[in-house]
């Protein structure tokens, strides 16, 4: 047991490691597994970048949309140590099954890390929660969920070094393998703490007013998976461009009918304030759906328009972790451009991507291709990935003072108007890769390095005004008997907008200007902000009357 002088709980550390391995695999996974789609020359599966955003959305769509069973399952029947270990290993195998060649593999992958991150990601916060419910603890939860928030960021900070070096000196496999032993590395972690969390782990007593969970699967679920599947088979053609999207859109229906449903039939008192959380739900899916664009449309620039060349190859440590990949024409007698790429075209015989030898060299004037027998360095694309966890941990700490400084001067935004300038924040990100598509004279220069690192500043930014002012909302404003499924909304939005961000990076190639994707994105975001400006006092009286404060 935990000692009461102590200012955490014990088992506090355990979860912070646990997390933090079981991060680390997921974004070393998300780190390349795009590129892993879309590379054509070093074993990848050579997918097209509309087919690889695709899958990419669909993938993390259901990651978010699986932890509102996985935590129903926990809290009524499994528990949650139970429901982590098995969430723990479905992941690990599913990152290990990533290893192995194959389309089909990969899917079935897909399914046992979704399936997996269901069980695992919602009940360890829902565990150590519950570790803080004693009142020597009490009083440091806050604290506690930010060290265990920084376990998070630690995780997907050195991911994709690691993820870079196995990739460019071993292959995907291994890459993918590590990710599989980060995340049994977590199980083991967690269960060594077996003992210190043991007695937090106390599942939910039914209340006279929940919904049983037969009902909840047979008017939510069940309905939500034949609309899906009746979606991918019936459904000739494509209506939102792709079958995985029909699927999804129409699997998605009968959950929004659902929570539509809970605020027709709420009391008087419990209306006002889940209309307002499903106000906030439905505009904050256009931030996801530009944020999750970190893993298709930004990792496409960073791959193929940013300028990743170094004047010499990294040595020592730097270089020994593979930071740098390696384009060498010493291995080809190939030196003409056009016979060096094969192309890809569309249904209208439009060229949309060259892909060969060296995709890097496809904008890159002749006279600054590598000469033969000595190698061009360039930094590994997945390491772009660790710049937001990276601005995370390094912006956090300002966003709070910088909150703190204007409550002490009575100009705080609201909860609702901070949600409002996330949106108008994460626009200016957007118009950042504007500027960085005309410095490289819309592709056919590379652009700097430092376009994509200041987007993701500023994106970054925005997350932190966004991401935690919406979950403290729905704890705000939820009634006490559904907020876990008012949270289990808030996961539903992300779901959407991480699938509807699929969407919009499988259009990168019919763009021919990319400044003009990039403005839809901004467009996108202004809009969404324009949304809850125009909600904004209703919010702000309707936060103000359950909460006491605006």
């Amino acid at each position: 047991m935990s000692s009461s002088k102590s200012k955490h709980p014990k088992g506090l550390y355990y979860l912070f490691f646990s997390e933090m391995w079981e991060r680390f695999g997921f974004y070393l996974m998300l780190a390349i597994f795009f590129l892993y789609m879309i590379d054509a020359q070093n074993g990848g599966l050579a997918l097209s970048k509309e087919e690889g955003s695709d899958i990419f959305g669909t993938f993390i769509a259901f990651v978010y949309l699986t932890p509102f069973v996985g935590g129903l399952l926990a809290d009524r029947v499994l528990g949650y140590r139970l429901s982590i270990s098995i969430g723990g290993l479905l992941m690990a195998a599913g990152y290990i099954g990533l290893a192995l060649p194959g389309e089909a593999m990969m899917l079935v992958s897909l399914g046992l890390i979704i399936i997996g991150n269901g069980f695992f990601k919602p009940n360890i916060s829902t565990l150590l929660g519950n570790l803080y419910s004693k009142p020597e603890y009490e009083g440091q939860k806050d604290v506690g969920y930010n060290i265990f928030y920084m376990g998070i960021n630690i995780g997907a900070f050195i991911a994709p070094f690691i993820a870079s070096y196995l990739r460019n000196n071993y292959g995907w496999g291994w890459a993918f393998a590590a990710a599989g032993v980060g995340m049994l590395l977590g199980v083991l972690i967690f269960w060594l703490g077996n003992k210190h969390y043991k007695d937090a782990d106390v599942r939910k007593p039914v209340a006279a007013n929940d919904m049983p969970l037969a009902r909840i699967f047979s008017t939510v679920i069940l309905p939500a998976l034949v609309a899906g599947a009746l979606a991918w088979v019936l459904i000739p053609g494509s209506v939102f461009g792709s079958d995985s999207t029909d699927a999804f859109i129409f699997g998605a229906v009968p959950i929004m009918v659902f929570y539509v449903s809970l605020w027709a039939k709420a009391s008087s008192e419990d209306k006002k304030p889940i209309a307002a959380l499903l106000s906030i739900f439905a505009v904050v899916i256009v931030f996801w759906a530009i944020f999750k664009q970190n893993g298709t449309a930004l990792t496409t620039w960073a791959e193929y328009y940013t300028d990743r060349s170094m004047a010499e190859p990294l040595t020592g440590p730097a270089g020994a972790i593979g930071m740098v990949q390696e384009v060498d024409l010493s291995t080809s007698t190939v030196t003409d451009f056009d016979a060096m790429f094969r192309t890809r075209t569309d249904a209208a015989g439009k060229v949309v991507t060259k892909e060969g030898l060296a995709p890097y060299l496809n904008n890159l004037p002749k006279p600054a291709w590598p000469e033969e027998g000595r190698p061009l360095s360039l930094i590994s694309t997945e390491l772009f990935q660790s710049i937001n966890p990276f601005f995370v941990v390094l912006l956090t700490p300002l966003v709070v003072w910088f909150f703190t400084f204007l409550r002490k001067r009575g100009k705080e935004p609201s909860t609702p108007a901070k949600i409002m300038w996330g949106l108008v924040i994460t626009a200016m990100s957007t118009l950042v890769m504007v500027g960085a598509v005309f410095a490289g004279m819309n592709g056919a220069e590379k652009s700097s390095s430092l376009w994509l690192v200041g987007s993701y500043a500023v994106i970054t930014i925005g997350e932190l005004f966004l991401s935690p002012m919406g979950l403290s909302l729905v704890s705000k404003l939820s009634p006490p008997r559904l907020t876990a499924l008012m949270m289990g909304g808030w996961f539903l939005a992300t779901s959407i907008g991480n699938k509807l961000s699929g969407v919009l990076a499988s259009m990168w190639d019919q763009y021919d200007h990319k400044a003009l994707f990039f403005l839809v994105n901004c467009a996108g975001s202004l809009l969404a902000a324009l949304a809850i400006f125009s909600m904004l006092k209703w919010l702000r009286q309707i936060v103000l009357v359950h909460t006491g404060k605006s």
